[in-house]
Formats: C-alpha cells, structure tokens, sequence
C-alpha cells in the first residue's frame, strides 16, 4: 500500500476557507459565538503544533519520564478543563470528580496498552496517542454529565425541596438524576458507534489507513479503542456523578446545595 500524501503548507492553509463558511452562516442566524469561534480554532492550531514538535522530539527520545510527564500534563489539563466548566460544584465534588477521571482514564490506558496491545507502557508512539484518545472522550463524557446534573438539579430545585421537607431522603431524589445524566453522557458514543464502518470511518482507523496499515488490523484497532472509550466514558461519569451527588447533603440527610 501507498505510503500517506503528505501536505504542503499552501494545501493545508486551504482547510481554514471551510471556516469562513461557518462564520457566514453564524453570522447570517445571528449566533453570538465568531468570537469564539476564532479563538478556538486559533488556539486549537498553536496547541497542535506546539503538541507536534514536542511528540517528535519524545518519539525520537523515548525515555519513560517523557511519557509520564506527557501524560501527567495530559491528565492534568483534562482535569482542569471539565473544572472550569463546572465551577459551581462544591470542593468536594470537585475532588471526586478529578480522581474518578484520572483513575478511571489511567486505569483503562495501562489495561489496553499491557493486555490489549500488548507493549511497553512506556512507549511512546502507543501510550500517548492512545491515552489522548481515552483520556479526551472520557473528559467530554464528565462534562457533558455534569452539565445535565447541575443543570436539572437547577431546574427541579422547588421538587427537591418539597420532597425533602415531605421526608423524602436526598438519595433517592439525586439518583434519578444521576442515571439521567449518565444516559445523556453516553448517547453520543452509543450513536457514533452505530453509525461506524456504514456511515464514517472513525479517526483512528482513517488515519492508521493513510499511513498504509491494512484495513483489517485499522479495523482491529478501531473497535478495540471505541470500546475502551465507551468504557471509560461510563465509567468515569458514573463514579464522578454517583460518589460526587453525596457531597450534597449532611449527615442528617439535608441538602446543602
């Protein structure tokens, strides 16, 4: 097979046009976001670049506290994004939150590059493309939950209170909540993957095709991170929800949110 075509800088500026698209159609239903829009793609290009030429630097020196200390920064930034979203949440909750991600994304990283895999760990070229995967989609599953759990709380506060000052105890008002939100945090991996190998080549087949890797050993691959990701998404949003949501009440099972 054909080694990948690679892009010149003259190709790969043309890929910017695409957002001039958006911007008119922003613009055009008055959406209130070109600013952000700007700055995310922006920022998005110097971290990727950035993100490149540390990689080649790693993967051409592939000592092991390179790879850790990538994958602390890594588990790091994850864990600041998804607290920056959620800054409501109590001390607490957030401590829950930042172990369940790390521990659960770390966990399912050393169990797919040791058992699955089946490579050092310290590997850069698997361990850091892979964990950045896992890692990525489990920080957008706890987002994704925790806004759907803050923002019903929200919405139903006057039914929690009428139901606590009836008796009714805070875990089973806050349970109905938090399998809600895992629901809502796991319909977009469920929906990709029914669409996957009929509708879209996910990325990390598509990318292992036009490097030359045969269809079937992409294909391998593509199932086997797609349920690690599925994993981890459930995983971390369920232990972040359903020890976090106990930080919300006392001893005396009143709510102190």
């Amino acid at each position: 097979m054909n080694g990948i075509v690679k892009l010149n800088l003259l190709q790969f500026l043309l890929i910017y046009l695409l957002l001039l698209v958006v911007l008119a159609i922003m613009k055009k239903c008055k959406i209130n976001q070109t600013k952000l829009l700007v700055v995310a793609s922006m920022r998005m290009t110097a971290q990727l670049v950035l993100a490149g030429f540390v990689l080649t630097y790693i993967f051409k020196n592939p000592h092991p506290p390179f790879t850790v200390g990538y994958l602390v920064l890594m588990s790091g930034f994850s864990v600041y994004t998804v607290l920056s979203r959620n800054k409501d949440l109590n001390r607490r909750f957030k401590g829950v939150v930042a172990l369940s991600l790390v521990t659960t994304g770390l966990a399912i990283v050393v169990f797919f590059i040791t058992a699955v895999v089946k490579v050092n760990f310290f590997n850069p070229q698997y361990t850091i493309p892979i964990s950045g995967m896992i890692m990525g989609n489990a920080m957008t599953g706890v987002s994704l939950g925790l806004k759907t759990f803050t923002q019903n709380i929200k919405t139903e506060r006057g039914k929690i209170d009428t139901l606590i000052n009836l008796g009714v105890t805070p875990q089973k008002i806050l349970t109905p909540f938090v399998n809600t939100s895992l629901e809502t945090a796991l319909l977009p991996t469920l929906n990709s993957m029914l669409g996957m190998g009929v509708i879209s080549l996910p990325g990390m087949m598509t990318g292992q095709i036009l490097s030359g890797t045969l269809p079937t050993t992409a294909i391998l691959y593509q199932i086997a991170i797609i349920i690690a990701i599925t994993a981890v998404t459930c995983v971390s949003v369920f232990c972040s929800l359903f020890f976090g949501y106990r930080t919300l009440y006392n001893k005396r099972n009143q709510m102190i949110i």
